[in-house]
């Protein structure tokens, strides 16, 4: 990522970088530069080439390349000067090397002198150092000084072999500083990155222009653009950095904001949705499909979004319940009043499996009704594809259920009123803008959308709510339906694998059902699903009918195993993931997941769901070994509490915002420098700045804005689908 930069080349206007040696200058004259100028044409060529292997080939990439932390670097003394006990820097000539002792007490040991005297080295368990340091090289050391004999010594310091930079001359003596610490790869050091950045640091500085005005700033303290990148990389002082990355950290989350607002705003001010009929009679002839009555939280649920859905300003709502809430239920009220006020409603799916399961459920809720349904997956032939089409675009199917399938281009509807789409963590921002455009035009030139409802049994804690999905209104399912009964979850280690099948049978011959989990990666997931199945068949479920599912099956296949397994034909069924979410057998009470270490929590939750909905509970068991301490607190979250909105949190904790809702859809791959955790003052006030900006200037058209509404769109433009806003 660059820089912001300025329109032209502008006159320094950058400190020079407070205890830094004078020294090499740039290559070509930097009153020319601009922040896309090559490091080839600024930079020596060696330290060109070795900044292009950390991915840095311009002056504004190599700016905003900043440190990862700072060191304290103590002021370099003559070795006589030294202070024993106290945190030393010196240099001096190494004089003699060598490797002593054996086996862990293997150590590397030289001696570096200066005018004034001598000074032991020792690096313990770094004998590999004998090849990098010889006798001759001039070096500079920090450490702490100890006594040892008769002189000094320093266990472990940290080290810069100091190259000439001109024929004889070598660094100068440095001033105690903070010394930025970058990030670099094998062949690439931080201290090349900070030689390349000694070069470019005054004149680039002065390219940067910032998009915040000065009293905005003023009133938030927070440091002009240029200032806060010269704060990072040549700081003054602790207080320096701590701004200066607040500065960066506050413009990550104010600019997804910004995008999340005029998403917001442009849905509700440019675009048009129809009003749906709501009122005692049609809800009460949809309350008659449903095979329970709704509990209160789904009943709380359902008048928010009828509410919205009589108005003519498009739905964005956020439905999040824990696994077996009952959205679904809730999901179809919605898409029955579309149907009931002539419209047609679409159900998406991230998988075929739940697809064909919403498909199932659904129709059995609507039988002898006249609602026309329709399921659109990749596994239709072309024939029966086109004739599906057909009847979509003429209105001729009111209900439609799909995978990613309904969002190609060739889907057209007549008249889409709702689109609930399913287990938002799967799809993101983007993905909805796709599936509203496949609503009708609008006579008065207004684009007409649907009503759009996501649904996720993932819940979102508040911090990433504010920060991801601050374009949806947001309803909770936060009661499970009576007689629910939370599902008891034990880990165990693989050596009690025999034990865990053991219980699985004695369950299975009671005449309950089981699943079993096989982790698998793509390529592997055949071979270890069936590999399973031949060994639970021959060993401890000998004699029980054991079937498998995977995603290689085709339809047909897979229909079958699923109606016996529901049936109760087979006792266990062995599947991966593709059961994770949305199959509801209510006699399955056993769920085991094997290599539950390399799962997910918010994955393992899932599929913990699968049991314990019917009146018997239900039993999970985790095998596997925790190899890392992440694993270790995943499995113990799991066993602590069956609460998904606790799991949640404990997630977000663990994985950090990027990881659990993943790049493109979430914005996080664009924050580089806050982290919705760690910056949640930050965050609170970035949402309401962005809140109070976009009221007053819904798409940044104004010239003084023209700098920071490119910034949004360069950022988030593609991921939240901004390219229509404005």
């Amino acid at each position: 990522m660059d820089v912001p930069a300025r329109d032209r080349p502008r006159p320094a206007l950058a400190p020079d970088r407070a205890g830094h040696r004078p020294g090499a200058g740039p290559v070509s004259d930097a009153s020319t530069w601009t922040l896309r100028t090559p490091l080839a044409e600024v930079l020596p060529a060696g330290l060109s080439r070795k900044m292009a292997q950390l991915g840095l080939r311009q002056v504004g990439g190599l700016l905003a390349h900043v440190p990862m932390r700072h060191a304290f670097e103590e002021a370099e003394a003559p070795i006589a000067e030294l202070a024993e006990g106290s945190v030393v820097s010196a240099r001096g000539e190494v004089t003699a090397t060598r490797v002593a002792g054996s086996g862990r007490g293997r150590r590397f040991e030289a001696v570096l002198c200066d005018d004034s005297g001598r000074l032991d080295l020792v690096f313990f368990n770094q004998t590999y150092l004998a090849k990098k340091i010889h006798a001759g090289h001039r070096l500079r050391v920090q450490g702490t000084a100890k006594r040892r004999g008769p002189g000094l010594q320093i266990a472990n310091p940290t080290f810069e072999i100091l190259e000439p930079e001109g024929e004889d001359d070598e660094p100068n003596a440095r001033d105690e500083r903070l010394r930025p610490v970058y990030p670099a790869t094998e062949g690439v050091t931080s201290r090349d990155v900070e030689r390349a950045i000694d070069v470019v640091l005054a004149p680039g500085l002065a390219l940067i222009e910032d998009h915040l005005p000065e009293p905005y700033r003023h009133e938030r303290a927070l440091p002009a653009l240029h200032e806060a990148y010269r704060m990072l990389h040549a700081p003054q002082s602790e207080d320096e950095v701590r701004a200066a990355r607040r500065r960066l950290a506050y413009d990550d989350l104010l600019l997804l904001q910004f995008g999340v607002q005029m998403r917001r705003a442009h849905l509700r001010e440019r675009c048009v949705a129809p009003a749906l009929e709501t009122g005692p009679v049609i809800d009460a002839r949809i309350r008659e499909r449903m095979p329970f009555a709704l509990t209160p939280a789904q009943d709380r649920v359902v008048r928010e979004i009828a509410a919205d859905l009589a108005q003519t300003r498009p739905t964005n709502r956020l439905v999040q319940g824990d696994v077996g809430s009952g959205k679904t239920a809730v999901a179809l009220y919605a898409m029955l009043l579309a149907v009931a006020s002539g419209h047609q409603a679409a159900l998406l799916a991230p998988t075929a499996i739940l697809a064909e399961q919403h498909m199932s459920s659904i129709e059995a809720m609507l039988e002898g009704s006249k609602v026309r349904t329709a399921l659109l997956t990749g596994a239709l032939t072309a024939s029966a594809r086109t004739a599906l089409l057909e009847r979509i675009a003429a209105g001729e199917a009111d209900l439609v259920i799909g995978t990613h399938a309904l969002l190609t281009d060739s889907v057209r509807f007549r008249s889409l009123g709702v689109a609930v789409i399913d287990e938002q963590h799967r799809f993101g921002v983007h993905q909805r803008g796709v599936l509203r455009g496949r609503a009708a035009a609008s006579p008065d030139g207004r684009e007409v959308v649907p009503h759009t409802l996501v649904m996720t049994a993932t819940p979102i804690p508040r911090t990433l709510g504010i920060t991801i999905f601050g374009d949806l209104d947001v309803s909770t399912i936060d009661r499970l339906p009576p007689g629910r009964r939370p599902v008891r979850t034990r880990a165990v280690l693989p050596t009690e694998r025999e034990r865990v099948y053991a219980f699985v049978r004695r369950r299975l011959e009671r005449g309950e059902q089981a699943f079993v989990v096989a982790p698998s990666i793509e390529a592997e997931e055949f071979a270890g699903v069936n590999a399973l199945v031949e060994e639970l068949r021959a060993g401890p479920l000998r004699g029980l009918e054991v079937e498998a599912v995977h995603g290689r099956l085709k339809k047909d296949e897979r229909d079958a195993v699923m109606a016996r397994f529901r049936a109760g034909a087979s006792h266990a069924l062995v599947a991966t993931t593709v059961i994770e979410v949305g199959v509801d057998v209510p006699n399955a009470t056993v769920m085991v997941v094997e290599g539950a270490e390399r799962f997910g929590l918010a994955q393992l939750h899932q599929l913990r769901g699968r049991v314990g909905r019917g009146r018997k509970g239900g039993v999970c068991l985790l095998v596997g070994e925790a190899k890392t301490e992440a694993a270790a607190q995943r499995l113990g979250a799991l066993v602590a509490t069956s609460d998904g909105f606790r799991l949640a949190e404990t997630d977000l904790e663990i994985r950090g915002a990027g990881e659990v809702f993943g790049a493109k859809q979430s914005g996080a791959s664009t924050m580089l420098h806050a982290d919705p955790l760690k910056h949640r003052d930050l965050l609170e006030l970035a949402r309401r700045d962005a809140k109070a900006w976009i009221a007053r200037s819904p798409t940044l058209d104004s010239a003084s804005e023209r700098l920071v509404r490119d910034r949004v769109l360069k950022r988030h433009g593609e991921g939240l689908g901004l390219a229509d806003v404005g």
